[in-house]
């Protein structure tokens, strides 16, 4: 069961660049965008170091501003970036955040 998401004409940038101000979702983003096969991945494929309930609202915010689909399968849940419709509606945006994600040098935690 594909879960609610925003049709592609409601997404709003704003929204979206707010989803992407968090470095755990920026890289789920980079992630998805640096597979050219938009094959759907398994949300727990992701390291996400923290508490369930919070990855459950990082997908959730990814969801809501438009970026990907997510998929409840029983057991699991899955993830597909929106890379199509998304090029369509913001042209270069994910190829930018791919770029900017490469050249950020790695935080000490």
């Amino acid at each position: 069961m594909t879960m609610p998401m925003p049709p592609m004409t409601a997404v709003d940038l704003g929204q979206v660049l707010r989803a992407l101000a968090d470095p755990l979702r920026r890289k789920v983003i980079s992630e998805l965008a640096a597979d050219p096969s938009d094959m759907e991945r398994a949300c727990s494929s992701f390291p996400m170091p923290v508490t369930k309930s919070t990855r459950t609202h990082h997908w959730r915010a990814l969801r809501e501003a438009g970026l990907i689909v997510q998929r409840d399968a029983g057991n699991g849940t899955f993830v597909r970036l929106r890379r199509t419709e998304f090029e369509q509606r913001f042209p270069g945006l994910l190829h930018t955040l791919r770029a900017l994600s490469e050249a950020d040098p790695p935080r000490p935690d």
